[in-house]
């Protein structure tokens, strides 16, 4: 299968509702699901790889969802900016997995930085009972304790509005500010920056960023002392995972520190950890040593 099938779900809001787009690899017969979610200005193509990995390596036992949180993607943009934050993105990934729960019987989480914190937001909660209970979960590069200057470097490029000639003139300006993401091949960048970007109509090759400017707004408003009271919410809900744990770690992340990563493996579910070298914040999941590290977690 070299290409997804492209689905969407209504959400409720305060208003009248968005649709939620989601990419789906491998037959939907099959009963168990892996659910990737992606990074906070990211979307759900960045899983390609591991996704295709994930369905081959199961001989089609699985069926891998990639949503694109919305403001994202091929996901609807919010009325309210302010909506841009986690305690929405939960609740539609709530609904996703109402809607998966006819044909699904067992489900994986794998979640890269923001996606890692939905779902902790999501698996963490014991006020309600979940549509399907998690078996494993993945956190790729994220933890209840997220340090500052991390999100001061991200919040210096977020919502920036900017116009591409070209897809690889784009591609090179995302390059500039996601060295940290570690090597990867110009064939592997331009790949992952192709549904990073949309065209920008009335143009011939000119293009745009893929998602809504406005999820900068709410990023903007934090404090380091908002972020820092928010800690102790996350560290309850970390603690309250009861799935199987894989903890990634790029071995140079600016956003999860080192200490941050040794408290995730002795507390809540006791996080097995797992470092890349050259890597910072965060692993594509694209390299054949990362993708590995996943594969073999999820279908040990």
């Amino acid at each position: 299968m070299s290409e997804p099938k492209l689905n969407y779900l209504p959400c409720p809001d305060a208003y009248k509702g968005h649709r939620m787009a989601y990419w789906e690899w491998g037959s939907p017969d099959a009963s168990h699901a892996v659910v990737c979610f992606h990074g906070l200005s990211r979307q759900g193509r960045d899983f390609d790889t591991l996704a295709q990995a994930l369905v081959e390596r199961s001989g089609g036992a699985m069926r891998v969802i990639c949503p694109d949180v919305v403001g994202r993607g091929q996901s609807d943009w919010l009325v309210d900016p302010m909506g841009y934050q986690v305690p929405v993105y939960a609740a539609d990934m709530v609904a996703l997995l109402a809607h998966l729960a006819p044909q699904t019987k067992t489900l994986d989480w794998v979640g890269t930085s923001m996606g890692g914190l939905i779902g902790m937001a999501v698996l963490g909660q014991t006020q309600f009972p979940l549509p399907i209970t998690a078996r494993r979960l993945v956190l790729n590069d994220v933890g209840p304790s997220i340090q500052w200057e991390a999100l001061v470097r991200i919040g210096a490029y977020l919502g920036q509005v900017v116009r591409f000639e070209s897809l690889q003139q784009a591609a090179d300006a995302m390059w500039a500010i996601s060295t940290t993401f570690g090597p990867h091949t110009p064939a592997q960048w331009l790949e992952l920056s192709r549904h990073m970007v949309k065209p920008i109509p009335g143009s011939d090759n000119a293009v745009t960023l893929h998602y809504d400017p406005a999820i900068a707004v709410p990023f903007a408003s934090m404090s380091q002392e908002s972020a820092t009271q928010g800690e102790a919410m996350l560290w309850a809900l970390y603690d309250g995972i009861q799935a199987q744990t894989l903890l990634l770690r790029g071995a140079q992340s600016d956003l999860l520190s080192p200490q941050t990563a040794r408290l995730m493996t002795e507390r809540g579910p006791r996080a097995r950890l797992v470092e890349f070298a050259g890597v910072g914040h965060a692993p594509t999941l694209i390299a054949t040593d990362q993708v590995d590290a996943v594969v073999q977690f999820l279908l040990g």
